[in-house]
């Protein structure tokens, strides 16, 4: 991969600006822009699909967490997309990729071997899942491991703001024939099987299982819960009251009816 040299801080806002420095502060991100999607997007923890795009939440997401770069929206990249820049990368939908890529997707480790431990960051929600069956790609992304803690920290905070980092084993794991992928300094797997994780302990809170939860849903309440409000008592229902004594109440008809005959007699 190529390496180059990373643009300066960007920590003025476009609007408000006079027409030069709009400009030059849209070029400082395009350049920016180009350095992410062109050159390392490893170093910003992201990944591109396949066709080398990188959808704009994820991109805006890790811009944010550049210092000086915090003021970034959508809308002043598609200022970008709209100036002299404009052949520099494509749009699709929610996803945006340089034209011209230095990187690419490797499908073997080429040889590269492995750290002996590498990072990974899960959900907390997942965390008893992940290590009981270990971890697994999803449809749309594979499993991202990093040597730096920090790092796999970045990437997790990116979905949960207090991830779980886990320790994995990777020397090992590639030993018996997990293939890891380099992707610059970050490293690319399918699976990674739950005897090469290591982590903290399980928290029970908010871990419940599947299991667990579809037998919360389906446990019937109490009686004395579900009944509650509706207690069957005849001293708070006039209907009970009615069927003790064994007489039902006149309603408003009768009484009407009953002063209208005491009137005619």
């Amino acid at each position: 991969m190529l390496r180059s040299s990373r643009p300066g801080r960007g920590n003025l806002l476009f609007f408000g600006m006079g027409k030069r420095s709009q400009q030059f502060k849209r070029d400082d991100l395009a350049r920016f822009l180009i350095y992410i999607l062109a050159h390392r997007p490893d170093e910003f923890g992201l990944v591109p699909d396949e066709e080398g795009f990188v959808s704009f939440k994820e991109l805006l997401q890790a811009i944010h967490e550049e210092p000086g770069w915090g003021y970034v929206r959508q809308s002043h990249i598609n200022e970008v997309l709209m100036g002299r820049h404009r052949d520099t990368f494509e749009s699709e939908g929610k996803r945006l990729r340089a034209v011209t890529r230095k990187w690419r997707h490797a499908t073997e480790s080429a040889g590269t071997l492995p750290p002996k431990v590498l990072f990974s960051p899960i959900r907390r929600k997942a965390h008893r899942v992940v290590m009981e069956k270990g971890l697994r790609s999803a449809s749309d992304r594979p499993v991202i491991l990093s040597s730096q803690k920090e790092m796999a920290r970045r990437i997790g905070v990116r979905r949960d703001q207090e991830p779980v980092l886990l320790e994995i084993l990777a020397a090992a794991a590639a030993d018996k024939g997990i293939h890891l992928i380099p992707f610059g300094d970050l490293f690319l797997t399918s699976e990674i099987p739950p005897q090469f994780i290591a982590g903290p302990p399980v928290s029970d809170e908010g871990m419940e299982s599947g299991r667990d939860k579809v037998m919360k849903k389906d446990t019937p309440l109490p009686i004395e819960v579900a009944t509650r409000g509706l207690l069957l008592d005849p001293d708070r229902d006039p209907h009970l009251r009615r069927t003790a004594k064994g007489k039902k109440r006149r309603g408003w008809k009768e009484e009407a009816r009953k002063l209208r005959r005491n009137k005619r007699g």
